[in-house]
């Protein structure tokens, strides 16, 4: 065993043996006052115990900031406790500022005008003019810009001038917060300094004009960079965190049921197999049939398997919340669930999240009562209170009328109501519309809570 780190803040740390791992913890900007001098020790240990063997050399630099590394130098001592001594010490985590933090409040932003502000995130379209140029950059917080405007004045410019401010490109911009003199926006950042954090590549595929989703599955990395997967992204961590709220507020236990099971929990749909039988060293074209191991009757020998018997992806986690529920009272499961169904419509996904309440000493009643306030009282609501832009954006592109339909849902609590499956079967006869499959009772279906 041998352990080896670059750091130069002084370091000792003594480790019990044999299982340790060191990482480098975190890497950040620092302003060395002499770049050109500034010196790394690297240690080594043997697993033999032997003295250590230490190596100086030199870092050569130039005049740019510096990315300066903070580490862990080790010693491996057999039978020692953990002792520690340090000189430099783990700045207190701050939270960010983001684009959303600059703009999302009522006033736009009109309450930050003369700040100067620092602002990261990816270039997402540049004009260039002939007296001012235009940097539009989204930093993932929120569905807007920050315009950023920069002139020949601005330290970084020749950034622009040579062509390293791409569509694509990280920066970091530092400037004063002045009123817009474009319609979109009240507020925009004037540029005092720009640093170019990553380059793009010319050829960089999400530009501004619109992709079809066929085209961004080829371009799976740069999906979230798109309008609508970042606000996917932003709606369903919403919706996330409002679901872990309203249960555990409620007095709910969060289980954690398992992904790989041998269990089909509700036998209604096919599985997505798991098994090692099938070689993975090799490309998936050249994988042959006859390398599965087979039994003397030519049955497949699930006892050479990885778990030694059939595994699939769980399609529920309702089995393990119930087992935890007969010990814990009330608890919820909320995880990806898997369904191998062929049926290409917008009702059947191959993987989604799924929510199971599990609810001890309780009925149906109790159960359609805990949905229908979660609707109200937290999913829904939070969303509509929480991703104003983002939903404004599926109401405009994505899907019509889908903010009106969920208000509804929050504010007309008369439009949800129980009622037994053959009385809702009864409601839609009633109503005389056509429907594509006729409406009948059956008795193998469970009574259902309804959005009339």
């Amino acid at each position: 065993m041998a352990t080896a780190a670059l750091s130069p803040a002084t370091v000792s740390l003594r480790l019990k043996p044999l299982t340790t791992t060191l990482r480098f913890l975190s890497t950040y900007h620092h302003h060395h006052n002499h770049p050109n001098n500034l010196k790394y020790q690297l240690i080594t240990i043997p697993s033999t115990h032997t003295p250590k063997l230490t190596y100086n050399f030199n870092h050569l630099t130039n005049s740019r900031p510096q990315r300066r590394c903070f580490s862990i130098s080790a010693t491996v001592s057999t039978g020692e406790t953990l002792e520690t001594s340090k000189t430099d010490k783990i700045g207190e985590f701050k939270k960010r500022l983001r684009i959303v933090d600059i703009k999302g409040g009522r006033n736009e932003g009109l309450d930050k005008l003369g700040q100067v502000l620092t602002v990261r995130g990816w270039v997402r379209t540049l004009r260039v003019q002939s007296s001012v140029t235009f940097i539009e950059v989204n930093d993932g917080s929120c569905l807007s810009n920050m315009q950023c405007v920069i002139d020949s004045d601005a330290e970084g410019y020749d950034q622009v001038e040579s062509g390293l401010i791409t569509t694509g490109a990280s920066v970091c911009v530092e400037g004063l917060v002045v009123p817009s003199q474009g319609k979109k926006q009240k507020i925009e950042l004037k540029i005092q300094k720009l640093v170019t954090v990553g380059k793009s590549d010319p050829s960089f595929p999400i530009q501004k004009k619109k992709v079809t989703r066929e085209f961004l599955r080829s371009k799976a990395h740069l999906r979230p960079r798109t309008n609508t997967f970042g606000a996917v992204a932003r709606v369903r961590n919403a919706l996330a965190y409002a679901t872990h709220k309203f249960f555990q507020e409620n007095g709910f236990v969060w289980v954690a049921s398992p992904i790989i099971t041998a269990s089909d929990c509700e036998g209604a749909g096919e599985q997505f197999c798991v098994t090692t039988l099938i070689p993975s060293s090799r490309e998936a074209s050249e994988s042959r049939a006859d390398a599965i191991p087979k039994t003397e009757s030519g049955l497949i020998d699930w006892s050479q398997d990885f778990f030694e018997k059939p595994a699939f992806l769980t399609v529920s986690g309702q089995l393990n919340g119930e087992t935890y529920a007969t010990a814990l009272t009330d608890v919820y499961t909320f995880g990806p669930t898997f369904r191998a169904e062929n049926s290409n419509t917008s009702r059947h996904l191959a993987e989604f999240w799924m929510i199971e309440p599990e609810l001890a000493f309780a009925d149906l009643n109790d159960d359609m009562a805990c949905a229908t306030a979660y609707l109200q009282t937290e999913g829904v609501k939070h969303v509509l209170e929480n991703c104003k832009e983002d939903m404004d954006f599926f109401n405009n592109w994505i899907e019509k009328g889908i903010i009106d339909r969920l208000s509804d849902v929050v504010e007309k609590k008369k439009l949800l109501s129980d009622m037994t499956y053959t009385d809702a079967v009864e409601l839609l006869l009633k109503s005389k519309k056509k429907f594509e499959f006729p409406n009948t009772v059956r008795h193998d279906i469970s009574p259902v809570l309804v959005l009339v």
